[in-house]
């Protein structure tokens, strides 16, 4: 635990300073490739059958290079949008860098889609090229006709659908191919730090996913909470790994580039994610800094209650995010990993606000922590005014610091979506959709997503604090709560248990899950009814989608009549 509180020094005395060019590929690639004398390890990739790749700073500005010019001579140019569909591998790191060396636009997008979000994203996009893994190259190629801006795939891998051009309105090239050409090397693109860079959808928790396009600075924006939460990031022999998919902005912002941006070794892997899988690669890669949804944590916890008994690990941050860690799982990752965790609250259009760094100010269990140095946070009311510490509120985030300085962690605005921008904003402050409670303290509290709130007998319902208290039952792998329609009580509270292993379901269980809770929290907080699931439904990006349960709850209700 964090032995001092340095938060007041180190938050006043921070000061932006950006630069008026800025380009991400310079800073995340070109600058370490400079002295190869040092051969400097860029990328560890590693699949599911254990096969691994290393690659220096100098392979990566080299491959960038040459796809950059690949990719101009298919007539890519500065602010096209390039869709990037590729898992954790070298290839996804160069296809990144080299967008960015034209000054184009990056746009990852996540292996897991399936075709009506790929269509969405590509047609809203208008994406003039894809890059895109060989299974996915089929479904992209079906899409083509709809996607008329689409002129260009890209495969990667085996096999490759060079010779299907027959088959869609595209120009089909295999990734050697491009690789292995001899087109002149453009110089790279002199960007603004306010010019995009990246367009990343959201994940659609609340409704249609929505483009979010981030400016060059946006990275720069990141890097204060980035170091805040790994504990000094970068020092001597920091190796950096994250499930976190690079499609998203936990893998890109929160991973991937900030990791290039010091220079620092980046562990990928291609294969699925697993407790004991997971634990075994940052045993065997020396893995010191990590980023691990709550979800997966929970997994961990419970599949290896003691993972330093088996495993040899190095682990010296953890940061974690997407949803409330809960005190169970900060307690565990204290106790079996010697490490604390360091929560952190973001979104995509306004990434790593809010949050703990152990070593400089001390975290809280169950606390998101407070703002990260470069950020004014407050939460604020429906009018937009900030409300006193104590009172529930909206977390929100100011266009300027506190010294009235810019905060560049802003994204530019919504995709062709005015008024979706319009609307994220009350005056200068930007607006998240979730609630909490800032204390005196200046820690925030996290009380759920402002829709998933919700009344049961006249109280208020916070879905994430049942779920932790759910959590902390052996029998409980996971947990999601929504409100049941009730024609008494208006909506009583439900919630949907995914079971630990050798744990079944039964009544018995039901009683003890609802007696547990009633033993913690307030009497009209316990589940009054239990539904046993399998898995619950998840996004891309490892938060549970309770919209999915609600509207289930909802439409089981219309057909009781």
């Amino acid at each position: 635990m964090a032995s001092i509180d340095r938060y007041e020094e180190i938050y006043t005395s921070w000061r932006w300073q950006v630069p008026a060019d800025f380009n991400i590929y310079q800073a995340c690639c070109a600058r370490w490739a400079e002295d190869r004398s040092a051969e400097r390890v860029a990328l560890i990739v590693e699949d599911d059958t254990g096969a691994c790749t290393r690659h220096t700073y100098h392979d990566l500005r080299v491959a960038a290079e040459r796809l950059s010019a690949a990719l101009q001579g298919l007539g890519v140019r500065a602010g096209d949008r390039v869709a990037v569909v590729l898992p954790q591998c070298f290839e996804t790191a160069v296809a990144h860098m080299a967008v960015y060396r034209l000054g184009a636009v990056a746009m990852p997008l996540s292996m897991l889609f399936g075709p009506d979000a790929l269509e969405y994203r590509l047609q809203d996009s208008a994406a003039v090229l894809a890059i895109v893994d060989a299974p996915v190259a089929t479904a992209v190629l079906d899409l083509a006709v709809s996607c008329p801006d689409l002129k260009t795939l890209v495969t990667v891998g085996t096999p490759t659908v060079s010779d299907a051009s027959d088959l869609a309105p595209l120009q089909c090239v295999a990734w050697h191919t491009l690789m292995s050409g001899s087109d002149p090397v453009p110089p790279v693109a002199e960007t603004r730090a306010t010019d995009p860079a990246v367009l990343i959808y959201t994940s659609g928790t609340t409704g249609p996913p929505k483009g979010a396009l981030m400016p060059q600075q946006a990275l720069i924006g990141n890097l204060p909470g980035f170091v805040a939460s790994q504990n000094g990031f970068p020092r001597d022999g920091d190796v950096f790994w994250s499930p976190a998919d690079w499609a998203w902005t936990g893998g890109l912002m929160d991973a991937m580039l900030p990791t290039l941006y010091f220079g620092s070794p980046l562990v990928g892997f291609r294969g699925r994610f697993s407790p004991e899988r997971a634990f075994d690669l940052m045993s065997r890669h020396r893995v010191t800094n990590t980023f691990l949804f709550p979800t997966a944590l929970k997994a961990m916890m419970k599949a290896c209650p003691q993972p330093r008994e088996r495993f040899d690990l190095c682990l010296r941050a953890i940061m974690s995010a997407g949803e409330a860690v809960g005190d169970a799982v900060f307690m565990w990752c204290e106790q079996a990993l010697g490490v604390t965790v360091n929560e952190m609250f973001g979104q995509t259009e306004i990434n790593y606000i809010v949050g703990n760094s152990d070593e400089d100010w001390p975290a809280r269990p169950g606390s998101m922590g407070r703002a990260y140095p470069g950020h004014r946070v407050a939460v604020i009311d429906d009018a937009g005014s900030p409300v006193p510490p104590g009172q529930l509120g909206e977390v929100a985030v100011n266009r300027r610091d506190i010294h009235g300085d810019p905060d560049p962690v802003f994204f530019i605005g919504y995709w062709k979506n005015p008024g979706s921008t319009e609307r994220k904003f009350s005056g200068d402050w930007c607006r998240t959709g979730d609630l909490a409670v800032c204390d005196d303290d200046g820690y925030l509290w996290y009380k759920g997503r402002a829709d998933d709130m919700f009344k049961a007998a006249g109280y208020r319902i916070g879905p994430s604090e049942v779920e932790n208290c759910l959590v902390k039952h052996p029998a409980v792998a996971n947990a999601a709560v929504v409100p049941k329609p009730d024609p008494e009580r208006g909506a009583l509270v439900k919630a949907y248990v995914v079971l630990a292993a050798g744990y079944e379901a039964s009544s018995e269980l039901v009683d003890s899950l609802q007696a547990h809770v009633r033993s913690q929290l307030a009497p009209y907080e316990y589940p009054k009814e239990i539904e046993f699931i399998d898995m619950l439904p998840m996004t891309t990006t490892g938060k549970v989608q309770r919209r999915v349960l609600r509207l289930q709850e909802e439409d089981r209700a219309k057909l009781r009549g």
